[in-house]
């Protein structure tokens, strides 16, 4: 089963997303920032990162990085 990670800043777009993709049976973790999401992807091997470009703090090519 794919795992996918979100890291989206905004919860209703992380929920949508997780939503619709378990309901496709794959395995969603999600994270709040771009430091959650890193350290989420150093104790989990993800299938596929769906990573927000805009947020603050940390963007999305920072994270990707």
């Amino acid at each position: 089963m794919p795992k996918i990670l979100i890291i989206d800043d905004e919860k209703a777009i992380r929920a949508a997303m997780r939503d619709i993709l378990e309901h496709e049976k794959h395995t969603v973790e999600e994270a709040e920032d771009g430091a959650a999401g890193i350290a989420a992807a150093k104790k989990t091997k993800f299938d596929l990162v769906l990573c927000d470009i805009k947020k603050p703090k940390m963007d999305g090519i920072e994270v990707l990085e």
